[in-house]
This record gives C-alpha cells, sequence and structure tokens, in this order.
C-alpha cells in the first residue's frame, strides 16, 4: 500500500488583536496528515496551541529597565476543521481560535493585574495544491524525491470581543509614572474588522532531507472605535531531517527561522507610534506521524526585534499542534 503527504497549508489569524511587537499572531498551522492514494477525499481536524511570554521593554529596539516587572503570558488554542476535494487538490478549512492571556502592568503609578479570555476571529480558508511532483529513483514504494507548491486565501470574522481597544480613549501619561506597555490593543480578542488572507507553502524533499518554506499575509480591513491595525506580513522556513521515515510512521528534527514585519496601526486617523516591529526568531521543532495521527512542537526565541516607540516584547514563544485524519 502506498502513501503520500498532503500538506495543508492552514494560516491561522489567531491573535489577530495583538500589536506587535506585543505582536501575538500565531503564524502558520501545517497539520501533516498522510492519506492513503484509494481514498483521496477525507475530513481532518487539529487543535494548535501557541503560547508566548512578554516581559522585555524595548524603546525603539533597544532593550531597557523593566522597573515595575510588567509582562504579558498570552495563550491561544485553535481548533482546526476541514475537508479535502478533487484528489486532495483543495482543502477547505475552519479555524476557531480561544485567547487566554495574563498581565501585570503600571497603571499611573499602581500596579494592575488581569486576565482576559475568549472567542477570537474567526477564519475560513481554501488552500489550492499549485504543483506537485514525486520522483521514484531507486523503484521504492516510498518516493526518493518530492516537492509541492500550495497557495493560501481566506478570509477573517471580527466574532472577537474588541471591547478592550476603548482603553486606548482613556490612556494619559503621567509625569514621573512608569509607562505601561502592555495596551489595550495587546488584550483585544479580536480587531473588530473583516480582514483577508492570503498565503504561499512550497517544500521539497530529497530521500530524509527536507526544506519547508510558508508566507502569509493579513490584509486588515476598518475596525471598530476608529482603531485599525496595521497590514501583516509572516514567513517561516528552514530545512530539516526524517530520522524516521516509513510508509506513514515518521520522526523528524527542523531548523526554523521565521519572521514577522508591521507597521503602524492606526487610531482616529493617527499613527499609533508604539505599533510598528520587525522581528525575527529561531528555534527547533520536532515533527511526528502516526497513521492518521500528526503532531509537532517547536521553540522559538527572537533574535531581532527592531520595534518602534516604548513595547513590551516577546521573551519565548512555544508552538505545538495536534492533527488526525478520518
Amino acid at each position: 500500500m502506498k502513501f503520500s503527504k498532503l500538506t495543508l497549508f492552514s494560516l491561522l489569524s489567531l491573535s489577530a488583536a495583538s500589536r506587535v511587537l506585543a505582536c501575538d499572531l500565531c503564524g502558520c498551522y501545517t497539520p501533516r496528515l498522510e492519506v492513503v492514494h484509494e481514498r483521496p477525499v477525507g475530513i481532518y481536524a487539529g487543535v494548535a496551541e501557541q503560547f508566548t511570554h512578554f516581559s522585555t521593554d524595548r524603546i525603539n529596539g533597544r532593550e531597557v529597565d523593566n522597573p515595575t516587572g510588567q509582562h504579558l503570558d498570552s495563550s491561544i488554542t485553535q481548533f482546526v476543521l476541514g475537508a479535502t476535494f478533487f484528489q486532495n487538490r483543495l482543502a477547505v478549512q475552519v479555524n476557531v481560535p480561544f485567547l487566554y492571556r495574563s498581565y501585570k502592568r503600571p497603571a499611573g503609578f499602581e500596579i494592575e493585574r488581569g486576565r482576559v479570555s475568549g472567542l477570537g476571529d474567526i477564519s475560513l480558508l481554501a488552500n489550492f495544491l499549485v504543483f506537485k511532483k514525486i520522483a521514484l529513483f531507486r523503484g521504492d514504494a516510498e518516493p526518493d524525491f518530492s516537492a509541492s507548491l500550495h497557495v493560501t486565501a481566506g478570509l477573517k470574522f471580527p466574532t472577537g470581543d474588541a471591547r478592550r481597544i476603548k482603553e486606548e480613549f482613556a490612556e494619559i501619561e503621567i509625569e514621573g509614572a512608569p509607562e505601561s506597555g502592555i495596551h489595550g490593543h495587546d488584550l483585544t480578542l479580536g480587531t473588530g474588522s473583516y480582514d483577508g488572507i492570503f498565503g504561499a507553502q512550497a517544500e521539497a524533499r530529497y530521500r530524509s532531507v527536507f526544506f519547508e518554506a510558508e508566507v502569509q499575509y493579513a490584509l486588515r480591513g476598518s475596525g471598530h472605535y476608529h482603531y485599525c491595525f496595521a497590514d501583516d506580513l509572516q514567513w517561516s522556513g528552514g530545512p530539516g531531517v526524517y530520522l524516521v521515515r516509513h510508509g506513514a510512521d515518521s520522526f523528524a528534527l527542523q531548523f526554523v527561522i521565521s519572521g514577522e514585519t508591521k507597521g503602524y496601526d492606526r487610531f482616529q486617523g493617527e499613527p499609533a507610534r508604539d505599533t510598528g516591529v520587525t522581528s525575527l526568531y529561531v528555534g527547533p521543532r520536532v515533527l511526528g506521524s502516526l497513521g492518521r495521527f500528526t503532531g509537532e512542537l517547536g521553540v522559538e526565541v527572537p533574535v531581532l526585534m527592531h520595534t518602534t516607540s516604548f513595547q513590551t516584547t516577546a521573551d519565548f514563544r512555544i508552538r505545538a499542534g495536534f492533527a488526525v485524519h478520518f
């Protein structure tokens, strides 16, 4: 029985409601599903988690002291349900995120602690296989070489509660008081806008060595309370190696480089100067599959943080995902 790898490029807009660099966009979760040739159409489900810890204060990218110990812990859990059609060339998927954030920040001369949680912005995505190549060099059932290219388009709906954005109206700097790097646009559960999601993913494998690269662009619409989030670009990629690859069972290690870039949000028609960022993360990822079950786990740390104005930025983030094909 032959197996082929179906890569479903599921671009998630999990926390589209955060300013970068408390930018907490999840990037993309890619279920790696082994699908039997005799069953070209299938249903799949999955769950992904991203946890990010923010506690490093920066001014224009330069690290500064954090005397109040302000921090933000963000957990984004995304539930995924999708189906494939037309000999696996098309995949349609819905992404339902649940967000939980706890924080500590200065509020004037006081210290405020709190938490927010709830449904985030739901996304509907379509993924199309543009190109796929498989080559057998040794006559084995398992191909020696494979390459593919997918493109994705989708729409994010404003289902998340955006009321925390109203804090922007009440922000006042108090002379002598420590500045907060955690604002309403960091804590909101939704952007309050309909956003377009566009992306592509390419991958190539020769025997046990592979390389993957993916990119996502979020085109933001008009938001609530005269606050509009800026368009943002995310990308990731890196080489990897399969330590085990036997039919539907596999285990791999990958070195991942990922980045994000975003301009200024706009509030009441004016640029929000503390929202621009360009960042670069690196870290390892482990990937595995067992029959119709797949999973992954990765840790990323920032090696470049170019921010504008004063922001509380990420120290590390952990990403995990699990999927099953029916």
